[in-house]
């Protein structure tokens, strides 16, 4: 019987094989990085619930609060912090100095918390009377703002969340968010939950989820059927406003001018 013989591998082939195995595997290792170590979980909205919302309110910031809503709304003689109620009674309303932009709004303990978009100014306020409590500075433009229990995150259109100190608003830290590899800019309001930054992106019709230890976007959130049950609007009529309801585990939804308050639950596509 014959006895078979392996071929022999010449020396530069076996080299070059060794070179591309390699250059595989480092290409395996940045794709992994890329995606963050993780995939990007994608998620979509159930509706749970419709309520009415003022088509008036250019909505800028939401905080869901023992049965009630707190909205901060934007446009420099509109703008406002209001109380209402899921069926659209408006409990408390003030609005802001003609020449004041409202921005995202917070609560911490028993104040609430506005931001302005470019007049550089934090607003402070008591929960319970909407009377004022002081005012403190900062640098660049305020767009989203929530609190974590112990800090606060804001967003100013970029691609950075800023953490921030609840009584002195001195900046702590920061994290560049990330989808993938590629930053996330135009992060606009913000809604923080168990561990994680919930933000809309403007213009747009997602919703992104961020690990606010890294900044790493782990699910993207689509909110098109929203937009798609009220039909056509007005091009700034976008996607903004995340309150989570504690008690419940919905999320509610609404946009700048939009009719409707959505009820939600975040669920896999």
């Amino acid at each position: 019987m014959a006895r078979s013989v392996a071929p022999t591998i010449p020396l530069g082939v076996a080299l070059m094989m060794g070179v591309v195995r390699v250059a595989l595997l480092v290409s395996a290792i940045a794709l992994l990085a890329s995606c963050g170590g993780a995939q990007i979980e994608r998620l979509t909205v159930s509706v749970v619930a419709q309520h009415p919302h003022d088509p008036q309110a250019f909505t800028q910031g939401l905080v869901w609060q023992d049965g009630s809503l707190y909205e901060s709304t934007g446009l420099l003689g509109a703008s406002s912090l209001r109380e209402t109620r899921l069926d659209g009674e408006v409990v408390r309303y003030r609005p802001l100095a003609r020449d004041l932009f409202g921005e995202g709004l917070a609560l911490v303990g028993d104040e609430l918390l506005q931001l302005t978009w470019q007049n550089g100014l934090l607003l402070r306020y008591d929960l319970a009377t909407f009377e004022p409590l002081g005012s403190q500075p900062y640098t660049g433009e305020g767009w989203g703002l929530c609190f974590d229990g112990q800090a606060l995150w804001m967003s100013d259109g970029s691609a950075t969340l800023t953490r921030r100190d609840p009584v002195t608003f001195a900046a702590l830290s920061s994290v560049t968010v990330r989808r993938g590899r590629t930053p996330v800019t135009q992060l606009n309001e913000l809604e923080c939950v168990a561990g994680f930054v919930y933000a809309n992106v403007w213009k747009s019709d997602e919703i992104m989820r961020i690990d606010a230890k890294t900044g790493a976007v782990v699910a993207v959130i689509d909110g098109a059927p929203l937009r798609r049950l009220m039909g056509a609007m007005d091009s700034e009529a976008v996607l903004n406003g995340i309150a989570f309801m504690e008690s419940t585990g919905n999320y509610l939804l609404t946009g700048k001018l939009w009719p409707t308050m959505f009820e939600v639950k975040f669920v896999a596509q």
